[in-house]
């Protein structure tokens, strides 16, 4: 721990689980074989890892092995779906539907594509941070092909309301992507149930290793096709090529197989670390909790605080964040904050405090009593 500095940015990444990299050090110095190699045993016991990776992945979010693409990433993720269905519809239409909020790798894709033709509708959301159903409903046009909204919010943890989501996308025969980096391996996510066609999600934000992701892409009832965007090989499909990253997919596996096993003893702990941290603050007149109460992540609190608090006693102990670490070197102030009706100042004022496993609840009780003092 880099002096002494206690934890508080799991939605930014998570510290890896010591059974994690356990299961990934062998394909590092040992069974090092490349996946693709089908004439050797170094490169069946890379397959047979990648095929029990994949099957914790399915068994994860409830859907078949065949229908798991990996990628570097979750930014990787929503640039293969996003530019990928508009590329494989676009003579059914060129008209996606997204959010203000959303994070700025699909924000950034979806400018891209307006570059390349695309007409981009982004809803609002109100106080909360929640889109309006009835607004997607009225948003909708002959043209459209995609709603791409996220599953929880990277700044405030707001879950947006999936299900209502999909009912409208399936009554209009739309496709319904949903960059669920941030729900994924903290609430569980059965994408039959959810109604979800497509889904990005990542590693690093449930214990596993930075560097590997995965796309969901429903194959029947509907079948969505995708242009795959990195070509050479062939490979996965020919959905995304490239020699597979078989430590980092094992243990990308093994994260999922462990979120699964403890899911209720993990939610349990860490909500009961958010919510001390939030009802011992509530006594600080001007305190603001930024997010639906009611539709929230059980770790995430973004706390505007008034302008007499000073947190910059609290940067040489405590590691938390003023937005999302992806955006973090962008001056301008959070967008996500801004469109839920923030001012400048507010903003400036407002953090990040995301809680995870490693946290005991001392570490949450002297951060209490720190910002009290400051």
């Amino acid at each position: 721990m880099i002096n002494n500095l206690i934890y508080f940015d799991n939605n930014a990444t998570t510290r890896v689980n010591e059974d994690v990299v356990k299961t990934m050090l062998p394909y590092f110095t040992e069974n090092y074989g490349n996946a693709a190699s089908r004439l050797h045993a170094l490169g069946w016991v890379a397959q047979a890892a990648v095929e029990t990776a994949t099957s914790q992945l399915a068994t994860l979010i409830n859907c078949e092995p065949s229908e798991i693409i990996f990628t570097s990433g979750a930014t990787e993720a929503v640039n293969l779906a996003l530019k990928g269905i508009f590329e494989a519809y676009k003579s059914k239409g060129n008209h996606i539907i997204t959010c203000k909020t959303e994070h700025k790798a699909v924000l950034d894709t979806c400018a891209y594509l307006g570059e390349q033709g695309a007409d981009i509708t982004y809803l609002e959301v109100n106080r909360e941070g929640l889109i309006d159903i009835s607004e997607l409903k009225k948003a909708i046009k002959p043209t459209t092909i995609i709603v791409s909204i996220m599953a929880a919010n990277n700044e405030t943890g707001v879950i947006k309301p999936i299900e209502k989501i999909a009912e409208v996308c399936n009554e209009h025969s739309l496709i319904f992507f949903s960059d669920a980096t941030q729900f994924v391996g903290k609430e569980r996510c059965d994408v039959m149930e959810k109604g979800i066609h497509c889904m990005a999600f990542s590693a690093h934000k449930m214990y596993g290793p930075k560097g590997i992701g995965a796309l969901y892409v429903r194959r029947k009832n509907p079948r969505i096709n995708l242009i795959e965007q990195i070509h050479g090989g062939g490979h996965q499909n020919h959905k995304r090529s490239g020699t597979l990253n078989v430590p980092l997919i094992a243990g990308f596996g093994k994260a999922a197989e462990i979120f699964s096993k403890n899911y209720w003893d993990t939610s349990a702990h860490i909500s009961k670390l958010k919510n001390y941290f939030e009802h011992q603050l509530l006594d600080i007149d001007g305190l603001r909790i930024n997010g639906s109460t009611r539709s929230r992540l059980y770790n995430t609190s973004n706390v505007t605080f008034p302008a007499h608090i000073n947190l910059s006693s609290l940067l040489n102990k405590f590691a938390f964040s003023s937005g999302s670490a992806c955006s973090s070197g962008n001056p301008e102030p959070s967008h996500v904050l801004k469109a839920m009706g923030l001012s400048d100042e507010e903003i400036k004022n407002s953090f990040r405090f995301s809680f995870g496993v490693y946290n005991p609840i001392e570490e949450v009780k002297q951060l209490v009593e720190t910002i009290m003092k400051s």
